[in-house]
């Protein structure tokens, strides 16, 4: 049995468009945007575009803002 948090395969490197969207809570047209302007790590697999979910929290840790760090 695969154990999954939040739709996401527990030890899952690499999500999908549609999964990357929904972790991050913003539509695939945006990611999509945020994609193609090279603001969003991302790997390409032949035609296929997948997030490196440790470079997608990565990328989250340097934009964090205000609080204690």
């Amino acid at each position: 049995m695969i154990r999954t948090v939040n739709n996401l395969r527990v030890g899952q490197l690499l999500l999908t468009p549609r999964q990357a969207a929904q972790a991050l809570q913003i539509s695939e047209r945006k990611l999509w945007s945020m994609k193609a302007s090279g603001e969003i790590p991302h790997v390409l697999l032949g035609r296929s575009v997948r997030y490196p979910l440790c470079d997608l929290q990565q990328w989250i840790d340097e934009r964090k803002t205000g609080g204690v760090r």
